[in-house]
């Protein structure tokens, strides 16, 4: 009843979601690369919500090419009248996900001391935390089901043609090559996640 009156009334209604997508097996290592670029040119753009969103859409392509890898996902979210609440709620999710293992890149780290050889990380975690206005019925849904989860990262690629979003945050584990997220790790920092 209020959300038909608040539509009603004008007013603009803001939806915040972060969805989860853990890959897992031998060839997932060079999704950290791409993720790892686009974390760079993330911060370079400085909160351009146009780079940000073309960055958002070549994850989302990447991630849809490696399905077979998928393991688990979980979603969730929130829908507001109110801009400041939407903020609150994506400043919520925002340091949630930087605060899971091993999710910040380090880009100041110059050493030259790497070995030639990294192990490979067996398990990748992404994060996704957006905030656009309007509707998204292919996000604001269940998305712990693979036909539904390539819905709902499709309808991300779709809402930046549209020019919806207002926050784009992504966050990744492990953020460096040679970092490896063991199962026990998993388990322990990501328990919402169903498996696909």
């Amino acid at each position: 009843m209020r959300d038909a009156f608040n539509k009603m009334m004008g007013k603009t209604r803001y939806v915040v979601s972060r969805l989860m997508l853990h890959l897992s097996g031998s060839d997932v290592a060079p999704i950290l690369g791409v993720l790892n670029s686009n974390a760079r040119t993330a911060v370079n753009a400085d909160g351009e919500i146009t780079v940000l969103g073309e960055v958002l859409v070549e994850i989302c392509q990447t991630l849809l090419q490696y399905d077979e890898y998928w393991l688990s996902a979980s979603n969730e979210g929130e829908f507001f009248w109110n801009e400041g609440e939407a903020g609150d709620y994506v400043n919520e999710l925002f340091t949630d996900s930087a605060e899971r293992y091993l999710s910040e890149p380090d880009f100041n780290s110059d050493d030259v001391e790497e070995p030639l050889s990294l192990p490979a990380t067996r398990n990748v975690v992404v994060m996704i935390t957006v905030a656009y206005e309007g509707e998204e019925p292919d996000l604001e849904t269940d998305l712990s089901n693979i036909e539904a989860l390539k819905y709902g990262l499709k309808a991300l690629i779709n809402l930046n043609y549209k020019e919806k979003y207002r926050a784009i945050q992504v966050h990744f584990s492990p953020a460096r090559l040679g970092d490896e997220l063991t199962n026990d790790q998993l388990l322990q920092y990501y328990p919402e996640l169903i498996p696909l």
